[in-house]
């Protein structure tokens, strides 16, 4: 059979080198190209988590001191956030959804598994803006169950995955990387799993909006709260569904590391 060649021009005199030369020389340059690119990532991840990991702390600071402020604004009508989230749940006719307390600070939350609507201990017992919102809020998630919003649906089936994923990504990760030129699919295998993770953070963000788009449309309509209060409603859960926001990008930031160190060690 004829040889085939391929001219290069990569000197002053034109090289004449069999096609197959060329074509593993060329998927060389690109591999190293590929390499350099992958410390790049890793540095933009490691800058990243540390950026997202500061803002997170003020979003935290800055959430518990909207709460702290707006919880001591009595709201109008004199419900506890435990009349609230009843009188909520009522109105959307939602009558096999119960409402209990439990402790801790800014622990609130809607079990869809138990159908529980679950206040902290101040929001449960407490007549403020602060209590209205969260509760309000926590009824905005029972209200999507109600009517099958999707994402929330996802999201539910999600769970048994990510509680899975989220309590053994790291580890596989890590072994991952000690063996990763003998077994480097162990390592994507737990960077699948990561991503499971950030997935979850990415859906749990137009659940979390839409709660309180819905909550914040009761408030006004029911009069629960005037137009004053209402807005101060409004920044409180705007400063609490932020801290969703810093979550899925903190996960995202810790992907890319993830996957520029694994990259770089091959």
């Amino acid at each position: 059979m004829q040889a085939l060649f391929f001219t290069q021009k990569t000197k002053k005199l034109s090289v004449l080198e069999p096609l197959s030369i060329v074509k593993t020389k060329r998927n060389a340059y690109f591999c190293a190209k590929i390499k350099t690119l992958n410390p790049k990532i890793m540095n933009i991840g490691w800058i990243l988590i540390i950026v997202i990991g500061i803002v997170g702390w003020l979003v935290q600071l800055k959430l518990k001191s909207v709460f702290a402020k707006y919880s001591k604004v009595l709201s109008p009508g004199g419900l506890t956030g435990a009349q609230i989230a009843q009188k909520m749940l009522n109105d959307n006719g939602i009558y096999d959804v119960s409402v209990t307390c439990i402790k801790g600070q800014l622990t609130d939350h809607y079990d869809p598994t138990k159908k529980t609507v679950n206040l902290s201990e101040d929001v449960y017992r407490m007549n403020s803006v602060s209590a209205a919102a969260v509760a309000a809020h926590e009824c905005g998630h029972a209200v999507q169950h109600k009517v099958g919003y999707a994402p929330l649906r996802l999201r539910s089936a999600l769970v048994p995955a990510v509680n899975i994923s989220s309590k053994l990504s790291m580890i596989v990760i890590i072994i991952g990387l000690l063996i990763i030129n003998t077994f480097p699919a162990l390592f994507w295998v737990g960077i699948a799993m990561f991503a499971m993770v950030f997935m979850f953070s990415v859906v749990t963000l137009p659940v979390e909006f839409n709660a309180s788009r819905r909550a914040l449309a009761w408030l006004e309509s029911s009069n629960s709260l005037s137009e004053t209060e209402l807005a101060q409603a409004k920044e409180a859960l705007g400063w609490a569904a932020s801290t969703y926001v810093v979550a899925a990008l903190s996960s995202l930031a810790s992907l890319l590391y993830y996957i520029g160190l694994g990259s770089s060690r091959r």
